[in-house]
């Protein structure tokens, strides 16, 4: 880390001696490079849809995996899968799936458009600077899903039942109970999701990599990403060095305001 912090102060090619350049890569970022102004919201709009998106959809599967059902762990492993599928094969999957002349869901689009006799048409998803940025949030939804899901299940475990109890003897439905049971009682487990899949989302890289190789036009082009390019690409190891640490003060600057605000509403059980 302190190696990489004085880096972030030199211009170096890996070949030629370093030299020392002070503060100017950091200011040419800041200043002039349009590309890392463009990133940043990249990296931006995959923090905020990926992670509300991941906590909501996680939390509805583990409560509908939290009830007694046949076939409940059979259930869990299948929503669990793709946790610990490979996400290279799984990034070639869904450039399949959304590859506008024969992907599946193109396939499905132009199906609906024949019944219904609509006039629609599906979209080139990953060769537009629009859709593609919603086709990696999908896949890196479907790809971490399971593991929110797993985390959530084991916060559902651990409420005690005598609240649920509670709660229906003073005649709150299930919705009710939802509410003002289940959500303030996992919040300590919201927090934990929220901070690791914040930090997960700003340094999202292989979705994008393996799926639209940041593109079109570097629509999908992220930080992390933008590292790897300037470091092993562009042979800018400095500047690099210099976006992995503002990258490091964002995460540090969202992770504290996170610390700070949990006093509001996370909700610990009495004695923790």
């Amino acid at each position: 880390m302190v190696g990489s912090l004085g880096l972030s102060f030199v211009r170096w090619n890996l070949l030629t001696p370093p030299t020392f350049v002070g503060l100017s890569n950091y200011t040419q970022l800041i200043a002039r490079d349009r590309i890392f102004h463009k990133v940043l919201w990249n990296t931006l709009y995959f923090t905020i849809t990926i992670v509300p998106l991941q906590l909501a959809l996680g939390l509805i599967l583990a409560v509908a995996l939290n009830q007694a059902i046949r076939g409940l762990t059979f259930y869990r492993a299948i929503y669990f899968m793709p946790v610990v599928t490979n996400i290279v094969a799984a990034a070639m999957i869904f450039q399949w799936m959304f590859n506008r002349d024969f992907g599946i869901i193109s396939a499905m689009i132009w199906r609906l458009a024949e019944v219904t006799g609509l006039p629609i048409q599906p979209p080139d998803w990953l060769n537009s600077t629009f859709w593609a940025k919603p086709a990696v949030v999908l896949l890196t939804l479907w790809k971490n899903m399971g593991f929110t899901m797993v985390i959530y299940l084991a916060g559902l475990q651990a409420i005690p039942h005598e609240l649920y109890d509670a709660a229906k003897v003073d005649g709150a439905g299930a919705l009710h109970r939802f509410r003002y049971v289940t959500i303030p009682m996992v919040s300590p487990t919201t927090f934990f999701l929220l901070v690791i899949q914040m930090i997960g989302a700003f340094q999202l890289f292989s979705e994008p990599y393996v799926m639209t190789n940041g593109g079109p036009a570097q629509a999908t082009l992220t930080i992390v990403y933008y590292i790897y390019q300037n470091a092993f690409e562009f042979g800018r190891m400095g500047k690099a060095s210099a976006i992995a640490w503002v990258l490091f003060a964002f995460i540090f600057i969202f992770t504290f305001i996170q610390i700070r605000l949990q006093r509001r509403w996370v909700h610990y059980e009495a004695g923790e």
